[in-house]
Protein backbone atom coordinates (compact mmCIF):
# COMPACT_ATOMS: atom_id res chain seq x y z
CA UNK A 1 0.00 0.00 0.00
CA UNK A 2 1.01 3.60 -0.55
CA UNK A 3 -0.09 6.82 1.08
CA UNK A 4 1.01 10.44 1.01
CA UNK A 5 0.17 13.89 2.28
CA UNK A 6 0.28 16.70 -0.26
CA UNK A 7 2.81 14.99 -2.54
CA UNK A 8 4.42 16.47 -5.60
CA UNK A 9 3.00 13.81 -7.91
CA UNK A 10 4.08 15.27 -11.25
CA UNK A 11 7.55 16.73 -10.65
CA UNK A 12 8.32 16.84 -14.37
CA UNK A 13 5.43 19.29 -14.73
CA UNK A 14 6.00 21.77 -11.90
CA UNK A 15 8.64 24.41 -11.07
CA UNK A 16 9.91 22.67 -7.90
CA UNK A 17 10.41 19.38 -9.74
CA UNK A 18 11.98 21.01 -12.76
CA UNK A 19 14.47 22.85 -10.54
CA UNK A 20 15.38 19.74 -8.53
CA UNK A 21 15.55 17.35 -11.48
CA UNK A 22 17.68 19.65 -13.59
CA UNK A 23 20.09 20.09 -10.66
CA UNK A 24 20.30 16.39 -9.78
CA UNK A 25 19.61 14.62 -13.06
CA UNK A 26 20.64 17.10 -15.74
CA UNK A 27 18.58 18.64 -18.51
CA UNK A 28 17.45 15.43 -20.23
CA UNK A 29 13.73 15.44 -19.39
CA UNK A 30 13.35 11.85 -20.60
CA UNK A 31 15.45 10.71 -17.61
CA UNK A 32 13.20 12.62 -15.22
CA UNK A 33 10.21 10.38 -16.02
CA UNK A 34 11.77 7.51 -14.04
CA UNK A 35 11.17 9.58 -10.88
CA UNK A 36 7.71 10.95 -11.66
CA UNK A 37 4.77 9.11 -10.06
CA UNK A 38 2.33 10.39 -12.69
CA UNK A 39 4.51 8.90 -15.43
CA UNK A 40 5.26 5.67 -13.55
CA UNK A 41 1.72 4.68 -12.58
CA UNK A 42 0.92 3.81 -16.20
CA UNK A 43 3.54 1.05 -16.19
CA UNK A 44 2.99 -0.24 -12.64
CA UNK A 45 2.68 -4.02 -12.59
CA UNK A 46 1.12 -4.17 -9.12
CA UNK A 47 -2.06 -2.31 -8.33
CA UNK A 48 -1.32 -1.33 -4.74
CA UNK A 49 -4.02 0.84 -3.17
CA UNK A 50 -2.99 4.50 -2.93
CA UNK A 51 -4.36 7.03 -0.45
CA UNK A 52 -3.55 10.72 -0.92
CA UNK A 53 -4.78 13.49 1.34
CA UNK A 54 -4.49 17.03 0.07
CA UNK A 55 -5.62 20.26 1.68
CA UNK A 56 -7.95 22.26 -0.55
CA UNK A 57 -6.51 25.49 0.88
CA UNK A 58 -2.90 24.46 0.16
CA UNK A 59 -1.17 27.40 -1.50
CA UNK A 60 0.87 24.98 -3.63
CA UNK A 61 -2.07 22.87 -4.85
CA UNK A 62 -2.37 24.11 -8.43
CA UNK A 63 1.16 25.29 -9.17
CA UNK A 64 3.33 22.59 -7.58
CA UNK A 65 1.38 19.58 -6.29
CA UNK A 66 -1.14 18.98 -9.09
CA UNK A 67 -2.97 15.92 -7.71
CA UNK A 68 -5.47 16.06 -10.56
CA UNK A 69 -2.77 14.97 -13.00
CA UNK A 70 -2.05 11.91 -10.88
CA UNK A 71 -5.75 11.11 -10.49
CA UNK A 72 -6.17 11.18 -14.26
CA UNK A 73 -3.13 8.93 -14.77
CA UNK A 74 -4.44 6.44 -12.19
CA UNK A 75 -7.88 6.40 -13.80
CA UNK A 76 -6.40 5.78 -17.25
CA UNK A 77 -4.19 2.98 -15.89
CA UNK A 78 -6.96 1.38 -13.82
CA UNK A 79 -4.92 1.96 -10.68
CA UNK A 80 -6.81 2.21 -7.36
CA UNK A 81 -6.55 5.71 -5.90
CA UNK A 82 -8.36 7.44 -3.09
CA UNK A 83 -7.67 11.16 -3.43
CA UNK A 84 -9.22 13.16 -0.62
CA UNK A 85 -9.28 16.93 -0.95
CA UNK A 86 -9.74 18.19 2.59
CA UNK A 87 -11.66 21.49 2.88
CA UNK A 88 -10.06 24.19 5.04
CA UNK A 89 -6.64 22.51 5.29
CA UNK A 90 -3.39 23.89 3.93
CA UNK A 91 0.20 22.59 3.81
CA UNK A 92 0.72 22.51 7.58
CA UNK A 93 1.55 20.11 10.37
CA UNK A 94 -2.05 20.26 11.62
CA UNK A 95 -3.25 18.82 8.35
CA UNK A 96 -1.01 15.79 8.73
CA UNK A 97 -1.77 15.39 12.44
CA UNK A 98 -5.49 15.35 11.68
CA UNK A 99 -5.40 12.57 9.10
CA UNK A 100 -2.39 10.41 10.06
CA UNK A 101 -4.65 7.85 11.73
CA UNK A 102 -6.47 7.29 8.45
CA UNK A 103 -3.16 6.60 6.72
CA UNK A 104 -2.09 4.11 9.35
CA UNK A 105 -5.47 2.38 9.04
CA UNK A 106 -5.03 2.33 5.24
CA UNK A 107 -1.76 0.40 5.59
CA UNK A 108 -3.10 -1.90 8.30
CA UNK A 109 -6.02 -2.79 6.05
CA UNK A 110 -3.75 -3.50 3.10
CA UNK A 111 -1.39 -5.61 5.18
CA UNK A 112 -4.27 -7.52 6.77
CA UNK A 113 -5.75 -8.41 3.39
CA UNK A 114 -2.35 -9.45 2.02
CA UNK A 115 -2.51 -12.50 4.24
Amino acid sequence: SVSAFSPIVAPTQCPWGEKAFSAYLGEDRAQWRAYDATELVASATKRLPILIDQGEADEFLETQLKPGLFATACEQAGHPLTLRLQPGYDHSYYFIATFIGDHIAHHVGALSSAG
